[in-house]
This record gives C-alpha cells, structure tokens and sequence, in this order.
C-alpha cells in the first residue's frame, strides 16, 4: 500500500470515528450515521489497498 493512501485511509476512518462519537454526545443520530459511513469508507479503502499489495507479490 502506498504510504499516500495508507494515510488517506487512516485519516478517513479518525474522521469518521471522531464525527461518530460527537453525533453519540450531542444525540445527534444523522451526524452518528454519516460518522459510520465515513469509517466504513476508510475501512473499504484499506482493505482495497491491502488486497492490491496481496497481488503485487
């Protein structure tokens, strides 16, 4: 994985991580659920990029 895109990943997923916590103190429910998606992103970006090192061997 490239050190560019491992980063991207990381950041996207505390993003979401962060968002989902404030959304979950400030009962806030649509803040908690895009907080979700936007882990869930990160999460799929680097398990994209994982997958990508696994062929490059």
């Amino acid at each position: 994985m490239s050190a560019g895109e491992k980063a991207r990943a990381k950041a996207e997923q505390a993003k979401g991580k962060l968002k989902r916590a404030t959304g979950r103190a400030a009962v806030d429910d649509p803040m908690v659920a895009e907080g979700q998606a936007e882990k869930s992103k990160g999460d799929a970006r680097q398990a994209k990029e994982k997958i990508k090192d696994m062929f490059k061997r």
